[in-house]
């Protein structure tokens, strides 16, 4: 039983203790969340509130007990006096000028609030009270009332004769009692007295409060004078660290507030120095970018144009070896066509022999080699320069490409789809967009292995843009991995010329999407 009595006081204790460090913690914190103004006022306010509770604490108990004091001395003083007066009415019995002399002493002071005259067994004989209402406590002082001795001098060797009353204390030990006659008791009231008190307590007080104002009003002016300039310093840096360099601090005070507000202005200084050089410098290389850029622009402008032009000379020597071939070429070819059928015809009418059968023979070969390099001829000028352009324009142009792709690829369908209006394209532009679906479908036929191929031609009003698609579903390959081609790079070349966007999408065995725009504004 002692030792869980024991175990139960520690656990007690210990929840005590937590308690109290709770506490602790939490005031700890609020101080740490108070800021410094208010951390000033409860520093400045808590001992001025606590002195001034104090002294008027202390004031009130001296005024009390400086009056209780008085009270019992004015007491003593009366009980004392009347002591001595009231002896011959005692010894005379005299009851009305007893009475007459206590009225007299009570009406000499309004403080007394009964007097009691006792006898030597402390009975009451005759008392005297007060018409006022009391309402502070009483405070009683009795004194003995003694019969005095008279003694007059007749020696005859005097000239003079002296008289004097000899008071009881004077006398022997053991006629005390014998010379007693009773005792005064004299009761005094507290209300005018702490009335009085009071009225010298509340001048205390209000002179105290007054101070305490005066004081609460000081303190209040040198802890705003005091937080005023930390406050507008940090107010400064917080729009330093907005950004705001050129907010600057008036120094207002001296002592560590004002070398603070020095050191912010200075810090001011070098931030906004710092940021004008970074921006100087961000200038100098945007400028020398957009110089790089320019001249970056100005090369890729004049490398299109050179790819026009080495397009557009390409074009021509092709339009002027299909000419070449088409005047000279196909003409020399119809003349030995011409020359062969006329051998052959003499040889028909020359008598029949084997050397004639044979000159037939070679003429019919002369005439047909003449035919299928005419026809040959004629493929090479329209590949080098495609007339059904200049005939029947881009759309048809492309619809007769994929026309004859159908009848000579058997075993592969080719689809083709258009929408708007091709013919105010630029003739640059449209040959461009005829030699790329033309490689386009020349790779399909050469690395696809595809049984479908559709080719798309829109005319794109709301971007301003030519789009051209063409997609398979072929083998397809990955384009991460394998080597652009010869004809892969002339369509980008094209398509670079023309300030347009090529993308190409492939995966092996999910076949081949190009997808190609050119501006046109």
């Amino acid at each position: 039983m002692h030792r869980d009595a024991v175990a139960d006081k520690d656990v007690r204790i210990g929840i005590r203790l937590d308690q109290g460090s709770a506490a602790m913690n939490f005031a700890a914190l609020l101080w740490r969340n108070w800021d410094l103004r208010s951390r000033l006022f409860l520093i400045i306010f808590v001992p001025v509130i606590y002195m001034f509770c104090s002294v008027v604490w202390y004031s009130y108990q001296s005024r009390l007990q400086e009056g209780k004091a008085e009270l019992l001395e004015r007491a003593y003083v009366i009980s004392t006096a009347l002591a001595e007066s009231v002896e011959y009415n005692l010894l005379t019995k005299n009851l009305p000028g007893l009475k007459s002399t206590m009225s007299d002493v009570m009406l000499s002071d309004r403080s007394i609030a009964r007097i009691d005259v006792l006898d030597t067994d402390k009975k009451d004989i005759l008392h005297v009270i007060s018409t006022e209402k009391i309402q502070q406590a009483e405070h009683s002082v009795e004194v003995p009332v003694r019969r005095q001795l008279v003694w007059v001098n007749l020696l005859k060797e005097s000239r003079t004769a002296t008289s004097g009353v000899l008071p009881l204390t004077t006398a022997s030990k053991d006629s005390k009692d014998a010379d007693m006659l009773g005792y005064v008791r004299v009761t005094m009231s507290a209300t005018r007295m702490l009335a009085k008190h009071s009225q010298r307590f509340m001048f205390e007080l209000a002179m105290s409060g007054l101070a305490l104002f005066v004081s609460a009003v000081l303190a209040v002016y040198l802890a705003l004078s005091l937080t005023r300039p930390l406050q507008k310093s940090i107010e400064t840096l917080r729009e330093i660290r907005e950004g705001d360099y050129s907010n600057t601090l008036e120094v207002t005070t001296g002592g560590e507030i004002g070398d603070l507000q020095i050191s912010i202005n200075a810090m001011s200084i070098s931030l906004q120095q710092a940021k004008q050089d970074l921006e100087n410098k961000v200038q100098e290389r945007t400028r020398d970018l957009m110089e790089s850029r320019n001249e970056a622009l100005k090369a890729n402008a004049e490398k299109r144009k050179l790819i026009q032009k080495v397009h557009s000379i390409v074009e021509d020597e092709r339009k002027s070896i299909a000419i070449e071939i088409h005047d000279e070429l196909n003409a020399s070819l119809i003349a030995a066509r011409l020359e062969a059928q006329r051998i052959q015809h003499l040889a028909a009418q020359m008598a029949a022999d084997g050397a004639s059968e044979e000159i037939q023979e070679r003429a019919r070969a002369i005439t047909k080699l003449t035919l299928d390099l005419y026809a040959n001829g004629r493929n090479l000028v329209r590949r080098l320069r495609p007339e059904v352009l200049d005939m029947l324009g881009l759309q048809g142009a492309v619809e007769d490409m994929l026309r004859h792709y159908n009848s000579n690829v058997p075993g592969c369908q080719f689809h083709f789809d258009s929408d708007g209006d091709f013919s105010g394209l630029d003739s640059g532009l449209a040959i461009s967009v005829y030699r790329i679906i033309q490689e386009a479908l020349s790779n399909v036929m050469k690395h696809a292995g595809a049984t479908q191929v559709e080719v798309a031609l829109t005319m794109l009003e709301e971007q301003k843009s030519l789009q051209i698609e063409v997609s398979d579903n072929g083998v397809g390959f990955d384009i991460h991995h394998s080597s652009a081609g010869i004809g892969i790079t002339g369509m980008r070349e094209r398509v670079v010329a023309f300030n347009g966007e090529i993308e190409l999408q492939s995966s092996p065995v999910a076949g081949t999407q190009l997808l190609i725009r050119f501006p046109l504004a």
